[in-house]
């Protein structure tokens, strides 16, 4: 199964944290390949393993710096790429909930906790010495933590047996099947060259984090949307009928445009949502007709022209986007 991409949304912008690391890690392979050969000058990789591999035995003696250094270092271009896809897929979202601050301190800590366990077992099984790399652990991470935050998450997968086809998979169904999988081949290949035990301890340590942040102490973990419209309307958000909206809803200012994102969990689809533009007091109401009734006014005071229209109404994920169009502006 080879994912593409998802459909869970982002309400904070770009993930430029993400795209930073993905960055750094294609930069610092392209220094490998000059510096090695291409892996093939083998006194030049043995030393850049000894000196920025994790090392199990200094692991565990506690050499955590070349742990980090060890999650941008990757051994081949495939492994660079399958590492990378899956950071860009599930990383911005992970990236969007947390804030770009505790999601980078997250990541770190993920591979650290990735690189712990790889190298209890490695150690043990006599295999002290050899260097781990890779971003795998980290991103192990990134993928518990999503299980826990978007598990109603559609995942567009190509699946390539016997024929080549494309599926929607739910996260919920998607990434157990990964873990599974990480866990079977953690036992087959044992003295193998890929670290699944590493997998296996950033996803439980992603698992645990979102857990404790989302269940136990949630005013601490979530970012909450901020206002992309005008600070001075932030207070224009009117009539909350449901007290389960718990974040004023975000909206975004286009050319001839306005977006309404608001979050609205627990209802069947989009067919649940209207709204509706009210000229005279220059608001957008949003409610629902269904068993769980949300109301809200949003204020859009700079809104001109008569040919004001709602354009889209969407619903994914307990997030509800309402697309507003400005013919005349």
């Amino acid at each position: 199964m080879f994912p593409l991409y998802d459909d869970a949304q982002r309400l904070h912008g770009r993930p430029y944290v993400t795209y930073l690391l993905i960055a750094i890690n294609a930069i610092i392979f392209v220094a490998e390949v000059i510096v090695t050969g291409y892996f093939h000058n083998i006194p030049a990789t043995n030393a850049m393993l000894e000196n920025y591999g994790a090392i199990p035995s200094k692991v565990l003696g506690g050499d955590i710096s070349s742990v980090i250094t060890s999650m941008f270092l990757h051994g081949g271009l495939a492994h660079l790429i399958g590492n990378m896809l899956f950071l860009f897929i599930f990383g911005d979202n992970i990236e969007d909930k947390f804030g770009r601050v505790k999601y980078l301190l997250m990541y770190i800590g993920w591979g650290i906790a990735a690189a712990l366990a790889h190298s209890l077992v490695a150690v043990s099984a006599g295999g002290g010495e050899i260097p781990a790399i890779g971003a795998s652990g980290a991103i192990s991470g990134v993928l518990g933590a999503y299980l826990v935050l978007f598990p109603k998450a559609k995942i567009f997968t190509v699946i390539a047996a016997f024929f080549i086809t494309t599926v929607r998979i739910p996260a919920i169904a998607y990434i157990p099947f990964w873990f599974i999988m990480q866990v079977i081949l953690g036992f087959i290949d044992q003295a193998g060259g890929v670290a699944y035990v590493a997998h296996i301890g950033g996803f439980l340590a992603g698992m645990l984090t979102a857990y404790i942040f989302k269940n136990l102490i949630p005013q601490y973990g979530m970012v909450t949307p901020q206002m992309q419209y005008p600070r001075r309307d932030s207070h224009n958000v009117t009539n909350m009928q449901d007290m389960s909206i718990h974040t004023q809803p975000e909206v975004i200012k286009g050319s001839n445009y306005y977006e309404i994102i608001a979050e609205m969990p627990g209802l069947e689809d989009q067919s649940e949502i209207q709204a509706n533009y009210e000229q005279n007091t220059q608001s957008v109401r949003v409610f629902t007709s269904g068993p769980r009734k949300y109301d809200i006014n949003v204020r859009i005071p700079d809104i001109q022209g008569q040919n004001i229209k709602i354009d889209q109404i969407k619903y994914l994920n307990g997030i509800v986007r309402i697309r507003i169009s400005n013919q005349m502006s």
